[in-house]
């Protein structure tokens, strides 16, 4: 058994080639084999978000503050709150972030395969996120 204790794994600012706006990443747990899945908190200030991205074996979010937007390419963005829980299925192209005004802090969850858990894509543009959050809040 291993505890990681809270407060003993080091915060590190999401990286600009992959996130827009500020967003710090706390990591919860890594993949230790045979598990192949891994952990983090995420927070994001308001206007910040992921860019674009799939994951091979999909991805859970589990919001745990604020409010925030998430959106499938050519789907509807919706908004996401505090408790929601939002699936990604494998292969689907999608970002997740806060609003405008509102941050928002999830649990991200995936599982890697072939030592991979995700694939990042184009960032997404500030008028992509502002489309998809006027729509959202309709």
């Amino acid at each position: 058994m291993e505890i990681k204790r809270s407060g003993s794994q080091a915060s590190v600012k999401g990286p600009v080639e992959t996130f827009s706006g500020n967003v710090r990443v706390d990591p919860l747990f890594q993949a230790t084999e045979p598990a192949r899945a891994m952990g983090s908190y995420v927070t994001f200030e308001p206007g910040a978000r992921s860019a674009w991205h799939t994951h091979p074996l999909g991805q859970i979010l589990i919001v745990t503050a604020g409010c925030g937007v998430v959106q499938s390419a050519g789907g509807p963005a919706e908004l996401i709150r505090a408790g929601d829980v939002v699936w990604c299925p494998p292969g689907e192209k999608h970002w997740h972030g806060a609003t405008s005004t509102t941050g928002m802090t999830h649990i991200a969850l995936v599982e890697q395969l072939d030592g991979k858990g995700v694939n990042w894509m184009e960032k997404v543009t500030d008028e992509e996120y502002a489309a998809a959050i006027a729509a959202a809040r309709r």
